[in-house]
């Protein structure tokens, strides 16, 4: 069932991209779109293994490191153990993407260090208050784990290494249920 869903949202992504490349008829008054965020195109370069790669073991550094530093600044008992949860999860996810790496056969290596965006990401979060160092975890997690179910659900569909789309596709549901914690723990939080 939840392949049959994720093959139609990719099918809607891919309309969408096809739409992208029409010339539109600029004397018609253009209609805006009901649900903007209902497709999301998928970017040519995430379709390599190589950015795939790139992009998912860095998404598990940033949200193991961040998680970490919410172990350490948070008094909020829920957001420690979502926290440690992120931890424990994110290793898991970490060794999964490095097994199918390996299964693939192909010459591909994660990064060993967060890229530029998310270490600085990474240093406003330390930055943070104590006051406001919750919300700000939270919004990070939120806006962490929207980017990485993206990219799971599109190489899911799109990507060129069967190893690493199964990879994406078994992630793609846990990363969903990691979105869903955050949001609610956020809800909690002013």
């Amino acid at each position: 069932m939840y392949r049959k869903l994720l093959i139609a949202g990719a099918a809607c992504a891919a309309l969408a991209l096809a739409a992208c490349g029409q010339k539109v008829d600029e004397t018609t008054a253009a209609t805006p779109d009901a649900n903007p965020t209902a497709t999301v195109p998928t970017p040519a370069d995430e379709a390599s293994a190589p950015d795939f790669v790139a992009k998912a073991a860095a998404s598990d550094m940033f949200e193991i490191e961040s998680s970490k530093l919410a172990l350490t600044r948070t008094k909020n008992a829920d957001i420690k153990a979502f926290a440690q949860m992120m931890i424990d999860m994110h290793t898991q996810t970490t060794a999964g993407l490095k097994k199918a790496i390996a299964d693939s056969g192909q010459p591909l290596t994660p990064p060993m260090a967060l890229p530029a965006d998310l270490q600085s990401k990474l240093d406003d979060l330390a930055k943070a208050s104590d006051a406001d160092f919750d919300k700000a975890y939270l919004d990070a997690q939120v806006d962490g784990h929207q980017a990485a179910l993206d990219l799971m659900t599109r190489y899911a569909a799109d990507g060129t290494v069967p190893a690493l789309q199964a990879a994406a596709a078994s992630t793609a549901p846990v990363v969903q249920e990691h979105l869903t914690k955050a949001k609610g723990l956020r809800e909690g939080v002013k």
